[in-house]
């Protein structure tokens, strides 16, 4: 009631959004479409004392990582209200990225961190469609346009030419980790080769603040009587039906896997 009081002052809150799960252009997870809407509001509505991300995510996409973070970033600077992030069990690739728009990063003892790096994978499967009969038939105009075909031999220009691309993101993740942590980060030679570091670690070499979770931290800082306004995605109805079961079992075998490789 005290917010609609305009001479009665209001007890600080702090706006918490939930960033879990593998990064991808999905358009309904953690990518940039789903989320702006989510985050716009947790920065508008209001005036929060903060904005806390509680993280836990292996990353995924570049691109959506840095669009998200960059909303983020847009939106502190604008309405001039600091961000915070809490990593969980872990925020590792793009997961990290979207850890280092926040002012200061907070981690569990046990959590997971860094894998500052690029990975591209996929399968051969060129002797496989030739033992069950499958003739590939493909036609192109311009050279490069079946470029890595997995029903294809991988070809040593292809591959040269994907490492490139790798090392140019590398090379923007590694520069926007420089620019959100700057002198926090340490010389350690592992930081940007896809390494990760747990707990205290991560903090030594830069990574986080600190070890600390949202509700003691952030009434540290804002006092005891500070609320949390929680904000997230909403999904239809329907959206649990149908095709969309399908469609969420792989994905969630995606995620699974995704998380599997930090032991999650």
């Amino acid at each position: 009631m005290k917010r609609y009081i305009p001479f009665l002052q209001s007890d600080p809150f702090v706006a918490v959004i939930r960033l879990q799960g593998t990064i991808a252009n999905s358009g309904r997870g953690l990518d940039n479409p789903s989320l702006a809407p989510v985050i716009e509001k947790a920065f508008s509505k209001g005036k929060p004392a903060a904005v806390a991300l509680e993280i836990n995510s292996p990353g995924g996409s570049p691109v959506q990582s840095s669009l998200i973070a960059g909303r983020i970033r847009r939106l502190a600077d604008e309405k001039k209200v600091p961000v915070f992030a809490f990593v969980e069990d872990v925020a590792a690739s793009g997961g990290y990225w979207l850890a280092s728009a926040a002012d200061e990063i907070f981690i569990d003892d046990c959590s997971i961190v860094g894998s500052i790096g690029v990975i591209s994978a996929g399968f051969g499967l060129q002797d496989a469609i030739g033992k069950i009969g499958v003739e590939r038939r493909v036609h192109t105009a311009g050279k490069s346009k079946s470029m890595l075909d997995p029903f294809k031999a991988a070809k040593p220009a292809d591959v040269k030419k994907l490492k490139g691309w790798l090392e140019d993101l590398h090379e923007k993740f590694i520069a926007q980790v420089k620019d959100r942590r700057g002198p926090k980060l340490s010389d350690d030679p592992d930081l940007f080769t896809g390494e990760v570091f747990i707990g205290q670690k991560g903090i030594d070499v830069g990574l986080a603040d600190g070890i600390g979770h949202l509700a003691p931290v952030m009434k540290e800082r804002f006092g005891d009587k500070v609320k949390f306004r929680r904000y997230g995605q909403k999904k239809p109805l329907l959206a649990r039906f149908g095709a969309q079961i399908v469609d969420d079992t792989i994905t969630g075998i995606e995620e699974r896997a995704a998380y599997a490789r930090f032991g999650l």
